[in-house]
């Protein structure tokens, strides 16, 4: 698969239970973690693929490092975001607030790499290129899955 494809298709499906976790309440405290444990799991797959592989690939290009730059900062601001809501019961007063942040931060996220990045990609890589990046990063996401799997369940005990 094309490596912005499979991007792509990952933006659609946080993007749908970003919308889900936003609509929950206080009161929906399984629900609501249940939606941002997967949340949590599927970005931190895909921040893996990009940051192993699709980010190093686009940033050796001077066209696109300012941009790759920013999408890493981006990530930063995101993983600080979901640890301090995985630290937070989802019943306090500030944990839908937060999370309203973090959709917004994740959004814009997805703006920026769509309109951008993924246009530099599309100049810089011929379909070849982009087909390999993405076998790797579709190998490289079954073993990043394993592994957030393997963190939860020893979070659970």
């Amino acid at each position: 698969m094309n490596a912005i494809t499979m991007l792509e298709r990952d933006h659609v499906k946080v993007k749908a239970l970003l919308a889900r976790l936003d609509s929950t309440t206080p009161r929906a405290k399984v629900t609501r973690r249940g939606l941002f444990n997967r949340i949590k799991a599927d970005l931190t797959v895909h921040e893996t693929i990009e940051e192993e592989i699709f980010y190093p690939a686009l940033k050796s290009h001077p066209r696109a490092k300012g941009v790759v730059l920013e999408g890493i900062e981006e990530h930063n601001v995101v993983d600080n975001l979901l640890g301090e809501l995985t630290d937070l019961s989802s019943s306090h007063e500030t944990w839908g607030a937060k999370a309203t942040v973090m959709r917004e931060n994740v959004e814009h996220h997805i703006e920026e790499e769509e309109t951008s990045m993924f246009v530099k990609a599309r100049q810089i890589f011929d379909r070849s290129e982009l087909e390999a990046l993405g076998k790797r990063m579709a190998a490289r996401k079954v073993t990043a899955k394993a592994s957030v799997r393997t963190i939860a369940a020893k979070r659970e005990r």
